[in-house]
């Protein structure tokens, strides 16, 4: 299992290099409470184009989670770490939710590390105080993320995908209850506290902006405001919930991939 060293903690990634040690980089960002496995259906049509390097981010999956809170300084400092330590000076990047608020910042703050930037189902503010701080005590209680999961499974895919799928269903909840409750609340307080708006308007990269039509999470209208902060980003709707990766998997690669090879 590779571990990177990355600011003091060890961070947990895969690469899928399909395409060939000469294609060009992708890194793939989780959201809040999941891990790597989230980008299962996209990964092998990415990596056909791509070397694709997927990471837990710090507090999931088998990266560390050291205790919080954690800020949204650490988690754009995670990501320049581990291109450091794979040695990738530039890179695309494709960031969903809590991904896609780092990704806003990583454009931001690092250019030049990267050519073209995905934004997906997120806002560069994304709640308050009184979604977060209630949410990420909830998660540190014993038991907190078996009882969070749910109504978070609910929110993250419509109803008849989620009556559809209940293999993927199951796969998923069993991904989200044993994330730890210190490492997901630590990063509901980074979430709480990042007010990224000033950022994302000096952003002068390519950036597509991918929204969810059914996101009760970052709403069409927060996703759309995002698009409007960036003077080069394009701004594309799809017929699903939260994680859009996964309930149009078709689209969302196909609109991915599009924008990237432009």
């Amino acid at each position: 299992m590779p571990l990177a060293e990355v600011n003091g903690t060890r961070i947990h990634y895969r690469v899928d290099a399909t395409a060939g040690e000469h294609a060009p980089w992708l890194v793939l960002s989780n959201s809040l409470g999941a891990d790597v496995s989230m980008w299962a259906p996209n990964v092998e049509a990415f990596a056909q184009h791509y070397r694709v390097l997927r990471y837990d981010t710090r507090g999931h999956g088998h990266s560390d989670a050291p205790a919080g809170p954690y800020t949204i300084d650490q988690l754009i400092g995670d990501v320049i770490g581990l291109m450091d330590h794979l040695k990738i000076k530039r890179a695309h990047y494709c960031g969903l939710s809590m991904g896609g608020l780092t990704g806003i910042g990583l454009a931001a703050r690092h250019p030049q590390r990267f050519a073209r930037v995905v934004l997906s189902n997120t806002a560069a503010l994304i709640g308050s105080d009184a979604v977060w701080t209630p949410r990420a005590a909830k998660a540190r209680e014993p038991g907190g993320m078996p009882a969070l999961t749910d109504a978070m499974i609910a929110r993250w895919f419509t109803a008849p995908f989620i009556e559809r799928e209940a293999l993927e269903m199951s796969t998923i909840r069993d991904v989200f209850r044993h994330t730890s409750g210190e490492g997901y609340a630590s990063n509901c307080e980074a979430i709480r506290d990042a007010d990224l708006r000033g950022e994302a308007k000096t952003i002068g990269l390519p950036v597509l902006v991918i929204a969810g039509t059914h996101d009760l999470s970052t709403m069409v209208e927060q996703s759309r405001k995002l698009a409007g902060y960036i003077p080069s980003a394009r701004y594309v709707k799809l017929d699903a919930a939260h994680l859009s990766n996964i309930e149009k998997r078709d689209d969302y690669t196909r609109a991915v991939l599009d924008f990237l090879g432009e």
